[in-house]
């Protein structure tokens, strides 16, 4: 082991997780996995810099007061703030440079994210040797942006060693040392253009119901050769704008910290500070893992006695689950985590020689993904078994390769998508896939299930092919899906599906989005992102659906 890279905040933090000191989440803990990997396996031409990474730390604890905190006293970063600290600054390349450019902090309301951005933004406007600093505190709204900027003003009147060099203005913070200076925008400001951008604080994201700030501020950070931008936020209660899709990004890019065929962007880092399933909100063991202050900038107690008050208030819980915990409600939420679905298990058919499966397909727009799967068991074996397949149009295949980012020719490559000819989805390849299947590996049909508003000319070939009787429509709500969906959930827990590490499936798996309702059930729901595709986990589903449904009289037949 390196002595100094052990010492480090990222290796301290880390160890402190995986020795079950500190409770976290599956996306910090696979987050802190993958930084603590690259202290010692730098990505390409970065590596790690502690005399960079303990310079931000040092100015924070030697020049910072809390304004908001009787007697003014001196900051003492908890150690997930100079984790953090020491990822976003401490990473660089060969000639210092920053490797990370955006970087997302999700956590749970009072755990002073607006304190922590206050205190970057002062050492990024004196200490970043970057001439002429602009930084910016942005938000739909100015009172929203001011937030943050009035944090790092009232530092500096705190201070004086900061009011040696910053002088606070009406609408400003200037710097003597190089001319910078920051200031708090909103969207509906008329200074928006022309701005070259050192850093860009985004607040409360989940407030954005488009992405147009995001893009104007990020555009003019393109002359600066280490911009970064912050992007702060709890959950929200609708998610259709900017959060919706910036979750969506990082979560795929959590998930390629661990799969080497996977999403991957050495940009963005993101730090997302949440519950890993709803049923944890009373338990009071699990709260840090979305409040990483708890017990010293949050107050334990008063978070027990919000959680008591809410037990007997759907509304009081809702706003709970949403600014304490980061589970959004009232909206779309993930449904699987990659933690749920991650099994590596391989089958061979051939081997295994199954008699009886069960179908499913899900058909998409005429240019979108259409797929289609199979399950079956074979005796004395719980597991549940899957092959899956997925067409696209050979036409719009290599534009949704670059506009998806998504490597459906890798994917194609390994036999997990088909084209069609031409612009269209053909149905009849999915039965044609179906029957060469079933002829292949002498695997019989036993039922197969589909969302009844499918196609009815597919519907009607596959019941002249198998019979009528053999197709099962699967009606599209909670009264149907929610059994099997939690069934499902379970399943993939427990490794009980095996789908032979079909990545295909299990990036639709980690797309499906679900709602829960006032009951508790769950439906699934349109994912908002149309990049985000869900076809193969829907195929998959009404494949279950008619299993769960028919599971005595289907494993009678193997």
């Amino acid at each position: 082991m390196n002595k100094v890279l052990e010492q480090s905040p990222i290796a301290k933090y880390y160890h402190a997780i995986q020795d079950g000191k500190i409770n976290a989440c599956y996306e910090i803990r696979t987050v802190c996995q993958h930084l603590y990997n690259n202290l010692y396996h730098p990505e390409k031409k970065y590596h790690y810099d502690a005399d960079k990474a303990n310079r931000v730390i040092d100015f924070c604890e030697r020049f910072i007061h809390l304004p908001k905190v009787k007697g003014n006293p001196m900051v003492n970063l908890m150690l997930w703030q100079k984790a953090l600290l020491s990822a976003v600054f401490g990473f660089v390349d060969d000639e210092g440079l920053r490797q990370y450019q955006e970087v997302c902090l999700i956590v749970g309301r009072k755990n002073a994210k607006s304190t922590l951005a206050g205190m970057i933004s002062l050492y990024m406007l004196i200490c970043d040797n970057e001439p002429q600093a602009e930084i910016y505190s942005a938000a739909t709204k100015k009172e929203q942006a001011k937030i943050l900027w009035q944090s790092a003003v009232d530092m500096v009147h705190k201070s004086e060693a900061l009011r040696a060099y910053c002088k606070c203005h009406v609408a400003d913070i200037s710097c003597n040392l190089n001319g910078g200076i920051f200031k708090p925008l909103s969207s509906d400001s008329s200074t928006l253009d022309g701005l070259n951008s050192s850093v860009v604080f985004l607040d409360e994201i989940h407030a954005y119901k488009n992405s147009s700030l995001y893009d104007v501020m990020e555009d003019s950070t393109g002359a600066r050769k280490q911009p970064l931008i912050i992007l702060t936020s709890t959950a929200g209660f609708v998610r259709n704008g900017l959060y919706d899709a910036k979750i969506d990004e990082y979560q795929r890019i959590i998930a390629g910290y661990t799969d080497a065929k996977g999403y991957h962007d050495e940009r963005r880092l993101p730090f997302i500070y949440k519950l890993d399933s709803a049923e944890e909100w009373t338990n009071p063991d699990t709260w840090i893992k979305a409040n990483p202050g708890l017990g010293e900038i949050r107050s334990l107690e008063k978070l027990a006695e919000d959680v008591q008050r809410a037990k007997d208030d759907a509304g009081k819980k809702k706003d709970i689950l949403t600014k304490f915990f980061d589970l959004p409600q009232t909206g779309q939420q993930h449904y699987f985590s990659i933690e749920d679905i991650s099994n590596t298990g391989m089958f061979d058919i051939m081997e295994q020689k199954p008699r009886y499966g069960i179908g499913g397909f899900d058909l998409s727009q005429v240019n979108d993904l259409t797929s289609a799967c199979i399950l079956y068991q074979i005796p004395n074996d719980k597991h549940i078994y899957v092959l899956s397949m997925a067409w696209m149009p050979a036409e719009s295949y290599e534009q949704h390769i670059q506009q998806d980012n998504v490597p459906y020719d890798i994917w194609k490559q390994k036999g997990w998508l088909r084209l069609c000819s031409g612009n269209k989805i053909d149905y009849h390849d999915v039965a044609m896939w179906f029957q060469e299947v079933q002829e292949k590996y002498d695997l019989y049909l036993y039922k197969i299930g589909y969302d009844r508003w499918s196609a009815n000319y597919l519907v009607d070939e596959l019941g002249q092919i198998y019979g009528k009787d053999t197709l099962i429509p699967i009606a599209q709500g909670a009264k149907t899906l929610s059994i099997p969906l939690q069934n499902m959930k379970s399943d993939f827990k427990n490794q009980n599906i095996v789908y032979n590490d079909n990545q295909l499936l299990k990036w639709c798996l980690l797309n499906l989005m679900v709602e829960q309702d006032s009951n508790g059930n769950y439906n699934t729901t349109k994912n908002r992102n149309d990049k985000l595709r869900d076809d193969s986990a829907m195929a998959l589903l009404d494949a279950l659906t008619v299993y769960y449904n028919d599971i005595e009289n289907y494993q009678n037949l193997i």
